[in-house]
């Protein structure tokens, strides 16, 4: 039995499609990330999941049995879904503990276990308004777990947190599906959170569905454009380029796909640099092969000067330079 079945859903808010003709089946002890532009209803669509808004069309099925929307209970809301918004709140001027002893339905040994991995065993004692922001998020979704949901939806839960906040929630994130076994879906715009945690992907585009798939077919076979730019750089670059890529007159290539050089070589393209960025681990240069721009990763050169021209071919235009030998 599915965990979780979507079926045709729609949403229309007077003359406007938020959401049309969604189907989605997911299992249990999976991880499912909802990823497109502002604007095209993941918010919405995670919202009809935990029962907090009312579809149009369709019907969304929870362990085999039809959620009800919004307008069709007196609390909406399921029982065993738990959803944190991008906005929550807490109540203000009470202890840590005071605010979870609403919602606990844990013993004290799993609760405990809860406050540590949410990592918030210390904060007990404090006060909600003594809480920075990145702590009270950790505490909202705490009280969430302590319900004993089967599911956890996360809206946006990386936005407006700084990197060091950001690798603490990545942490706990991960710790809730190891060692609780919940499973979740995650709606977020950043590549960097969503691509090395997810076994699944919806893309949305319109309220449509535009791609499904696991992060590797997402990110090395996008199907469009929109798709690509979603999950990091690329570039667009005419066949007659690099003619072993096929037969369709452009194709689509990270970064990461071209091998660079100093000096010329088998099959290369000479290629203008017309810009240098530094990225931390590695450089990104943009290079012209002929009229056409493209990004690439390589390392920095000799004497850490960028020289003027490069040499450049697509890794997998030819089968025996398609892996870089490094020397230690």
């Amino acid at each position: 039995m599915m965990l979780l079945e979507v079926k045709g859903v729609s949403k229309k808010l007077e003359d406007r499609i938020v959401l049309q003709s969604i189907n989605l089946k997911f299992e249990k002890h999976r991880k499912l990330v909802i990823a497109g532009e502002t604007g095209s209803g993941k918010s919405t669509l995670l919202r009809m999941i935990a029962g907090l808004d009312q579809p149009t069309e369709g019907e969304i099925y929870f362990r085999g049995e039809r959620i009800r929307g919004a307008e069709e209970t007196l609390v909406p809301g399921h029982p065993q879904i738990a959803y944190l918004p991008q906005h929550f709140e807490l109540q203000k001027f009470l202890r840590v503990e005071q605010v979870l002893a609403y919602a606990n339905q844990l013993n004290r040994k799993q609760a405990d276990e809860t406050f540590s991995i949410c990592q918030i065993d210390h904060l007990l004692q404090r006060k909600t308004n003594e809480l920075s922001g990145g702590e009270k998020q950790r505490i909202a979704l705490c009280r969430l777990l302590i319900g004993k949901p089967q599911l956890l939806l996360l809206d946006e839960p990386f936005s407006n947190l700084d990197q060091i906040l950001k690798n603490i929630l990545k942490q706990v994130i991960d710790q809730i599906a190891e060692r609780l076994k919940i499973s979740m879906v995650l709606v977020s715009h950043d590549p960097d959170d969503t691509l090395p945690w997810g076994d699944e992907f919806l893309i949305l585009r319109h309220g449509a569905i535009v791609q499904q798939g696991n992060a590797q077919s997402i990110y090395h076979t996008p199907v469009n454009e929109y798709v690509a730019g979603l999950f990091g750089k690329y570039s667009v670059v005419p066949t007659r380029l690099f003619p072993a890529k096929g037969k369709d007159k452009y194709f689509m290539a990270r970064p990461e796909d071209w091998k660079v050089s100093e000096k010329s070589f088998v099959n290369a393209k000479r290629a203008k640099v017309l810009k240098r960025e530094f990225m931390g681990s590695k450089y990104v240069y943009t290079l012209q092969v002929g009229k056409t721009n493209i990004q690439v990763d390589a390392p920095t050169f000799r004497h850490g000067d960028t020289p003027d021209i490069l040499y450049v071919k697509h890794r997998v235009s030819n089968l025996e330079n398609s892996y870089i030998t490094l020397e230690k």
